[in-house]
């Protein structure tokens, strides 16, 4: 087993990472840099979808969101243990590419409480993994994610993240929960 700490100072487009990760390392042939990478990709996604909406409108943020899915998450695998921030029941989980994209997009008569997280005006993401956790073609995250909007305002989730590395060598997301931090009631 190999502990590493891993501090980056990535900032590449609407995306970036931020402070020191603890990764462990079971073996295997994902590295750190590949997990970043696919977080930073799933970051710069959710503005692209949020400019491509504002821009082009529902049909071109659509497309873009599906190709998106397609390329970033593991619906090809099987389902994907996906428990979006704001999805209730009874459509809590979305373990197929239409109900993700619906989260994302909405527009969905079959998932119609949707509104569209990724049409939320989101200008930047910043990934803080609290740690990395890797072993053969899995690979675990947790942290938080802080997505910033047109008008400045921040919110930040508890994000977990599991990929599988599929038979391209390509790392798709398997697993993603995310949820709105625990708010202790005032006394």
């Amino acid at each position: 087993m190999k502990k590493i700490l891993l501090g980056t100072a990535l900032g590449l487009g609407a995306a970036s990472l931020a402070q020191a990760t603890e990764v462990t390392h079971l073996g295997g042939d994902i590295t750190p840099e590949q997990v970043k990478q696919a977080q930073q990709a799933w970051g710069e996604a959710l503005v692209a979808i949020a400019t491509t909406y504002e821009n082009d409108g529902i049909d071109a943020a659509r497309e873009l969101a599906s190709t998106i899915i397609d390329e970033a998450y593991g619906y090809e695998m099987g389902p994907v243990l996906f428990k979006p921030t704001l999805a209730s029941e009874p459509q809590t989980f979305r373990t197929t590419a239409d109900g993700a994209l619906a989260y994302f997009v909405g527009h969905s008569d079959e998932f119609a409480e949707d509104s569209g997280f990724a049409l939320k005006g989101w200008q930047a993401v910043e990934i803080d993994n609290a740690a990395i956790f890797i072993s053969g073609d899995t690979a675990l995250t947790m942290g938080h994610v802080a997505m910033t909007d047109s008008d400045g305002n921040v919110t930040t989730v508890d994000k977990t993240w599991g990929y599988q590395l599929d038979d391209e060598g390509n790392l798709r997301i398997v697993l993603h929960h995310s949820s709105l931090p625990y708010q202790q009631e005032e006394s």
